[in-house]
């Protein structure tokens, strides 16, 4: 007994060969969309899982401690090279750390200079020894923003101008200690007090006094 055609309710009629063959085709399309949908989110879902493992799962380790300057070490090198007495402070390493130690230049005067920080990371501040090679009169106030010397101040019978500077113009330093040293001039300037400039002046004492016999 032959089938009576299916009467679709929006058409009132039943579906024509082609109505069907077009339904049939919409409703594939509909299907396939919906399982890329899912095959996309399925992907980025092992995709995002990967990440998790790499992250969590790979050993991440620390870096190495950079390897500790030793400025007598680094000093006696450019002596040698520079044929000149280049000074080495000797610092409480309890105190200070070197952060770098090399020769700098302003354009016209090359300098040998050590960097401090102070050991403790809550202190802020930092301390810098410079030695200009045959510096000119003008060197160390160009280095100081143009600043003029306060006074003076004698450390071991060496005599040192004393500058008490705004760290707002200075990019923060605030005191510094100048002398001559020969043909060279020293200077130890930074974000610190005078007593600790005048500790570390004292350190580069018998520095100072070689370099000026040694022009005389």
């Amino acid at each position: 007994m032959a089938q009576n055609p299916r009467i679709v309710a929006e058409l009132g009629r039943p579906e024509t060969p082609d109505e069907t063959a077009a339904r049939k085709a919409e409703s594939s399309r509909i299907y396939r969309s919906s399982q890329n949908t899912r095959n996309l989110v399925a992907a980025l879902l092992a995709t995002l899982a990967v990440v998790v493992v790499i992250i969590f799962a790979v050993p991440r380790g620390t870096p190495p401690e950079r390897e500790p300057i030793d400025v007598a070490a680094v000093a006696a090198g450019i002596a040698g090279a520079e044929g000149r007495t280049v000074i080495a402070p000797e610092m409480p390493e309890k105190d200070w750390l070197v952060n770098r130690a090399g020769i700098e230049g302003d354009g016209s005067v090359r300098a040998w200079t050590i960097v401090y920080a102070a050991a403790d990371e809550d202190e802020r501040s930092f301390l810098r020894v410079a030695q200009g090679f045959d510096a000119d009169p003008a060197w160390a106030a160009r280095m100081l923003s143009g600043a003029s010397a306060e006074d003076t101040v004698t450390v071991d019978g060496i005599v040192w101008d004393r500058y008490e500077l705004d760290a707002s113009r200075t990019a923060n330093i605030t005191a510094a200690l100048v002398t001559t040293a020969g043909p060279d001039t020293i200077l130890i300037y930074g974000a610190a007090d005078i007593p600790t400039l005048t500790e570390t002046a004292s350190t580069v004492t018998d520095q100072v006094i070689a370099l000026r016999e040694e022009s005389e």
